[in-house]
């Protein structure tokens, strides 16, 4: 991975929330903090990239809103853009907060980006020990944003420069702090980029040195991925786009290979969120476009 590549991804991410948190109602996840991480002209420049995308993803509304560029604009993002990275936060970070209050002291977030949680949640400040794992090029990228903002780096974050799709290293977090006790992981936007055997691998590794108790949450793809089209072709869309950006999604489960991957690594399913259970879950009676990504999953999983 390339800075600008980190630089990108991140940057799209952190925009899709930015957006949802500025021009959605009611929200799904509102992360107030990410428009702060991005510059002005960065979320104008994405807004126009995305405004001329528009034949791309769908030649009828192109047509239909012809020269309506906020109503594009809204549409790109609520349709293909915003669902799945809303949602799946929306969850993990419920799901986090939840085991906060049964005495969680340590949560590791591998491909943290942007990710905002340690400053939405000051309140966590003596009570839970963070740790953002990432490409040491990402992380560089986010010191620099938040060195712009009104952001000190807390004592509780710890940034830990890590290509863990490559290789895990216990190492690099236990030199930031970490210790071998209940920990709560988060894998989000990753499984699909990684084959079925290196995301086995990383499972397996995660929870190697961690005791009874320790979850982790994840999405992936399941075995519709590349037959699914989905509203608007968008599944489909999803999958072109990443072929195009040069990391192609590598793997999709069906649910029993994902609870056999688990079990492999000693991890029993605590909760599975299928696209219709996420949609009735966080969708219920949206007025807007804004719906659950057909062919994507979530699961809570606990260490037995």
């Amino acid at each position: 991975m390339k800075q600008n590549e980190s630089s990108l991804t991140s940057l799209i991410s952190a925009f899709g929330r930015a957006y949802h948190s500025q021009f959605d109602e009611p929200k799904i996840f509102d992360d107030f903090i990410a428009k702060d991480l991005i510059s002005e002209k960065e979320f104008l420049d994405i807004s126009e990239n995305m405004i001329q995308g528009i034949q791309f993803f769908n030649k009828g509304i192109a047509q239909k809103f012809q020269g309506e560029r906020k109503k594009i604009l809204k549409w790109i993002t609520q349709v293909q853009l915003s669902p799945t990275p809303l949602a799946r936060a929306a969850y993990c970070e419920s799901v986090l907060l939840h085991e906060v209050t049964l005495g969680l002291k340590q949560y590791v977030i591998l491909g943290a980006g942007l990710d905002t949680f340690c400053f939405r949640h000051p309140e966590l400040k003596n009570s839970l020990q963070i740790f953002e794992v990432d490409h040491p090029s990402t992380q560089e990228f986010k010191k620099k944003r938040l060195e712009n903002t009104a952001y000190d780096i807390p004592d509780h974050l710890h940034f830990v420069p890590m290509d863990f799709t490559r290789e895990f290293s216990y190492q690099s977090l236990i030199d930031e702090g970490f210790e071998n006790e209940k920990t709560f992981f988060s894998l989000l936007g990753v499984s699909y980029y990684l084959t079925k055997e290196e995301n086995a691998n990383l499972i397996s590794h995660l929870f190697s040195k961690v005791p009874s108790g320790s979850s982790i949450v994840f999405d992936y793809a399941d075995e519709r991925l590349y037959e699914e089209k989905g509203i608007s072709n968008r599944v489909e869309n999803m999958v072109k786009m990443a072929a195009a950006s040069g990391e192609p999604m590598k793997s999709c489960f069906s649910y029993e290979e994902i609870e056999k991957l688990l079990e492999t690594s000693g991890l029993l399913i605590y909760e599975h969120l299928a696209p219709d259970a996420i949609n009735d879950r966080f969708f219920r009676n949206r007025t807007d476009d804004l719906s659950a990504f057909e062919s994507v999953h979530y699961i809570h999983a606990v260490k037995k």
